[in-house]
């Protein structure tokens, strides 16, 4: 088993641990003391270091960064960050839709 901490800078005034730990190839593991991520919540904190952004480490292994992208491949986490990424993008499109949508209901309420 693997682990790397980052501290990262948040709203509160002490930085945010960050942890990943590697459990096997198919298990990678993030946790972080913000409070969605006490509450078990997906956070901006985990989310940034696993796309590779490294603003708010004010922890000196912002290298550390691509070893914890490189445990990505192949786990079950990868597999759901992909699902959310694309129930993303449909939401958007949907918003965006659905925007249309009352416009037009709008629109044909006042006969144009």
């Amino acid at each position: 088993m693997e682990e790397v901490v980052f501290e990262v800078n948040g709203s509160s005034s002490e930085p945010y641990g960050v942890v990943f730990v590697k459990r096997s190839e198919t298990n990678l593991s993030a946790y972080c003391s913000c409070r969605a991520g006490e509450n078990s919540q997906s956070c901006k904190h985990r989310l940034s270091i696993l796309e590779g952004k490294t603003d708010g480490i004010v922890s000196s292994n912002l290298d550390q960064v691509k070893i914890v992208q490189s445990w990505l491949a192949g786990t079950d986490l990868e597999k759901n960050l992909k699902i959310m990424r694309q129930l993303e993008s449909e939401a958007t499109r949907i918003k965006k839709e659905l925007s249309f949508a009352k416009k037009s209901v709008s629109n044909a309420m006042h006969n144009k």
